[in-house]
C-alpha cells in the first residue's frame, strides 16, 4: 500500500494533506482546504477514484461521505522519503543529509544542528 501513496498526483496529494491535517474530512471540507480547488463533484470524482486505489475508505453520516486515510501520515511520509533516498541519493541517507545542508549554504540554526547531533547520537547507541 505504501507504493501508492508515492505516486499521487498533484491533486491527490493536495486531498491527502486536507484530510491528513483534519484527520477525516468530507468532500466540501476537502475543498474548502485545498488551493485552486477544482470544481465539487471533481473532488467528488478524485476521492472515489482514490478510495478505488486504496488510498482513503469513508463512513456515511446521513448523506455525507466522511473520508479517512488507510495509512498514517507517518507512514505514508516515511515511505515517499525512502523513494526520494532511492530515486535522487543512491538510497544515502549521508548524501541526502548533505545537500540538505548544502543547499542552506552550511547555515544550519544551532538548535536544528543540536537536534542532528542528537538524532546522530541516539543512532549510534541503537
Amino acid at each position: 500500500m505504501a507504493g501508492k501513496h508515492e505516486q499521487l498526483s498533484r491533486r491527490e496529494r493536495q486531498i491527502m494533506d486536507v484530510i491528513h491535517a483534519k484527520g477525516e474530512a468530507t468532500a466540501a471540507e476537502v475543498m474548502e482546504g485545498m488551493e485552486n480547488a477544482p470544481s465539487y463533484s471533481a473532488v467528488r470524482a478524485l476521492l472515489a477514484v482514490m478510495e478505488k486505489k486504496g488510498l482513503l475508505r469513508h463512513r456515511e453520516d446521513g448523506p455525507r461521505y466522511i473520508f479517512v486515510p488507510t495509512l498514517a501520515r507517518e507512514k505514508a511520509s516515511r515511505s515517499a522519503l525512502k523513494k526520494v533516498l532511492h530515486t535522487f541519493f543512491e538510497g544515502s541517507l549521508a548524501n541526502a543529509v548533505s545537500a540538505l545542508v548544502d543547499a542552506k549554504d552550511g547555515a544550519l540554526a544551532p538548535d536544528e544542528l543540536k537536534r542532528l547531533e542528537s538524532i546522530i547520537k541516539q543512532a549510534r547507541k541503537s
